[in-house]
């Protein structure tokens, strides 16, 4: 089951993603933003450059600010200060409701927007126009068709008819997975992907990640987690944050260590990568 569906994903995104990148710019940067919410400053002036053949984790503790920095990519926040591009479009210069749907995303977050009653068919479907409700825009057959075909491809595609508030909590991870492949996106946004997902479904992410981070003709993406062995093979940089601030950023080879990771988590960690480009962390006793 576990290769079968990886497989197919796979094989899905080199196929149907399509939507052209240009190479000439990075994909997605941020330059010194900053935001601060009722006094208190939730991200600290944070600067990051994704390029179109990079695939980037973000680690840090909770409340660290790693949900606000990927809603802020997303374009569904904007900081007080500093600057957003994607795709070459800065925010506050061009029509986010455009460009969003270019822009895969996947969050806790966007899932609290969601109308309860809202069924997994329309929580896929919205996404062709970047909308949290189905009456907002028209939607043809071959719509209906791509968010069969992305429920499928997450496995859920028997939960099309189900309102989003019944499902368990990771069949709704899924169904909001699915929804991220629906418009071909150019860039990828995953926010804490595997929350909520159990052991299996964890495990079967990051090998459909992995296979996405080593398809040459996928898009690029950005990846939220708190737990290194939920890092997929074929991840090309890292990032970590602490309160608010960039700790470090860069390769993974040279910025994920037993150092960084303990400074980043505030307590001593130690860090071990297995043959199979796995990592693990663990403290000692």
């Amino acid at each position: 089951m576990l290769i079968g569906f990886c497989a197919r994903l796979t094989t899905w995104l080199a196929v149907h993603v399509t939507t052209p990148v240009d190479n000439s710019t990075a994909a997605l940067r941020v330059a010194d933003i900053v935001v601060k919410r009722d006094g208190v400053l939730i991200i600290d002036r944070i600067s990051l450059e994704v390029e179109s053949d990079q695939r980037w984790v973000i680690l840090g503790a909770n409340g660290s600010g790693k949900t606000t920095l990927m809603r802020i990519m997303a374009m569904y926040d904007h900081p007080m200060s500093g600057t957003v591009e994607v795709l070459g479009q800065r925010l506050g210069q061009t029509d986010v409701r455009e460009l969003r749907r270019n822009i895969g995303y996947a969050s806790a977050a966007l899932a609290a927007q969601l109308r309860q009653d809202i069924v997994a068919h329309d929580v896929v479907r919205t996404a062709r126009h970047a909308a949290l409700e189905p009456w907002w825009h028209r939607y043809d057959d071959a719509d209906d068709a791509r968010a069969d075909e992305c429920l499928d491809t997450m496995h859920v595609g028997h939960l099309s008819d189900r309102r989003f508030g019944t499902l368990s909590s990771g069949e709704q991870q899924r169904v909001l997975l699915a929804r991220t492949l629906m418009n071909d996106p150019a860039v990828v946004l995953l926010d804490e992907p595997s929350a909520r997902l159990d052991l299996g479904g964890r495990e079967e992410l990051v090998a459909t990640l992995a296979g996405l981070a080593q398809n040459t003709d996928a898009p690029p993406f950005v990846m939220v987690t708190h737990h290194v062995d939920e890092i997929p093979p074929g991840v090309t940089h890292l990032a970590m944050i602490r309160d608010g601030q960039l700790m470090t950023a860069g390769p993974i080879d040279d910025t994920l260590t037993a150092p960084a990771l303990s400074e980043c988590f505030g307590l001593d960690l130690h860090l071990d990568r297995r043959a199979d480009g796995r990592y693990a962390a663990w403290a000692p006793r």
